[in-house]
């Protein structure tokens, strides 16, 4: 009784079809052998017939064949127009966004939205994940203005703020706590 060999490489099980049709093996007994050695699961007789077939036919690669796969929908100019759409409207939900690209699915186009863009969902709006430089520049000098408006206006001026939630006040308190200006 032969060692079995468990979990073999697809080529090294190749290599032996490819050895026992050099002996002249008939497939058959080729599976046997396979069987016998490799266990069970190793290929099925409907494989080890046609690798036998291509070997015969002047096949002596025993790899796999590179192959392309499916091609990716998702270019630089795709992602540049989803953009587009986002920075029009920031309420847009993905399912819009399939009815203005209806040629690509829902999934690739999550993925430019998320991946590609690093937009996320924040209170019904995308908006970027990391702030850029521009964009703390712009905030930080929001938060000196509100800061010199309320001292001016007797501490009443942050209490005229209207927001639909609380980000913008919460964005407020923590960069003024963080360059230490308000107490």
């Amino acid at each position: 009784m032969f060692k079995t060999i468990a979990d073999p490489a697809d080529c090294e099980v190749r290599s032996v079809i490819r050895f026992l049709n050099a002996n002249n093996v008939k497939p058959a007994e080729i599976q046997r052998q396979l069987v016998e050695i490799y266990g069970e699961n190793v290929m099925t007789d409907g494989m080890v017939r046609k690798w036998v077939r291509q070997f015969n036919d002047g096949r002596t690669n025993v790899h796999d064949e590179a192959r392309s796969g499916q091609p990716s929908v998702v270019n630089d100019s795709l992602v540049a127009k989803v953009n587009e759409k986002i920075r029009e409207n920031s309420r847009f939900t993905i399912r819009m966004l399939c009815d203005e690209f209806p040629q690509i699915s829902k999934t690739p186009l999550h993925e430019i939205v998320l991946n590609r863009l690093n937009y996320r969902k924040l209170c019904f709006r995308w908006v970027p994940k990391m702030l850029t430089d521009v964009h703390k520049t712009k905030g930080l000098g929001s938060a000196l203005t509100f800061l010199s408006r309320n001292s001016e206006d007797d501490n009443e001026f942050l209490n005229k703020i209207v927001t639909s939630d609380g980000t913008c006040v919460v964005s407020l308190f923590q960069v003024l706590f963080k360059i230490n200006l308000f107490t």
